[in-house]
């Protein structure tokens, strides 16, 4: 039985104290970054012994939306286009199509080395004044144009057999302030918000995993971010929303959150999160956090099982030609200046 956390490792390899505490605390996922990555055969090694550790097919994610979020890049991996000129591309040829194909290429890259859960597509809205940590992450500043590329994303990864997760839920596109450094407060009414931020996650309500801001929107919970917020998670994503699919947190090592790592943990999982994500790779921090997550199981267990029965996909049949028509359309885009 797992444990309701996923974890980050330090380097390219499992050191043997990783291997003792995987096998021992159970959890439930792996998160892998830029510092996990080397090469191809090197990564399919590492996915395996994590499993191997685990002692089941548990998922490994990563951040792979192309542009700055491209844990898996050159040269051994294409580069991709971030989401605001991959959007913009694809609505100036007219075709949606095109972001379901590219993101089925991405996922192909990442099913090829054992990864099969991506932390991607983003929902957030652009805003003038968003903080850049969100910036051309965004496909844009209309929530129809937003809910419709991030759908073409999710479908594209689902086809590659790669599970999406839709972030940040419920909108981080109003934060002014980076929430890897320090916590955003959105002022904005609930009315506002519902007409705009929360709209791409209602149309995509029906997708199986989501990922929370870390953000606090003072017309709900003054108090709280969303991520500890029993209040943005039951009343908002949950009942306005809509979305009944597993909800992780975002890296509990993030300075948004306040307290010790145990603290973040708890009052993360008790606002109602399923799996508590943590990223840093720092095995006292790992122990930390471990100590305070119990075994998945009720609903959480339901969606999570519910979830993983995504991964089953194939390659796309014509990558050659996703490519030339991505090139092309990158091309027109750029030249037309939008």
């Amino acid at each position: 039985m797992s444990l309701a956390f996923v974890t980050g490792l330090k380097g390219t390899e499992l050191s043997v104290e990783e291997r003792a505490f995987l096998a021992e605390s159970a959890p439930w996922g792996l998160i892998l970054f830029r510092r996990n990555v080397e090469n191809p055969e090197q990564m399919r090694r590492l996915t395996g012994d994590f499993r191997d550790a685990v002692g089941w097919q548990a998922p490994v994610l990563i951040d792979q939306e192309g542009g700055r979020v491209q844990r898996l890049t050159t040269p051994h991996w294409r580069k991709y286009p971030s989401g605001r000129r991959l959007a913009g591309a694809a609505k100036l040829a007219g075709d949606a199509k095109l972001i379901e194909d590219v993101a089925h290429l991405i996922g192909d890259d990442l099913a090829a080395v054992g990864i099969d859960v991506d932390c991607a597509p983003c929902l957030d809205i652009a805003t003038p004044d968003m903080t850049p940590a969100i910036g051309d992450r965004s496909y844009g500043e209309q929530p129809d144009l937003v809910a419709a590329a991030g759908r073409a994303f999710a479908n594209g990864l689902i086809a590659a057999g790669v599970l999406p997760v839709i972030k940040h839920v419920p909108g981080h596109g109003r934060a002014r302030v980076d929430s890897h450094h320090e916590l955003p407060v959105v002022d904005a009414d609930l009315d506002s918000l519902v007409a705009t931020d929360f709209a791409p996650f209602v149309a995509l309500a029906d997708l199986p995993a989501a990922m929370t801001a870390h953000l606090v929107y003072t017309a709900i919970d003054a108090e709280r971010p969303a991520t500890q917020s029993s209040a943005v998670i039951e009343r908002i994503i949950r009942d306005r929303i809509g979305f009944d699919g597993l909800l992780f947190s975002d890296d509990l090592s993030m300075n948004a959150l306040k307290g010790t790592l145990a603290e973040r943990a708890r009052a993360t999982l008790a606002a109602g999160c399923d799996i508590a994500l943590h990223c840093s790779g720092d095995m006292s921090e790992m122990v930390a956090v471990a100590a305070e997550t119990p075994v998945l199981a009720g609903k959480a267990a339901a969606r999570a099982e519910r979830a993983l029965k995504g991964r089953a996909g194939s390659p796309h049949d014509d990558a050659g030609g996703v490519l030339a028509w991505l090139d092309a359309a990158l091309a027109a885009y750029d030249s037309a200046g939008v």
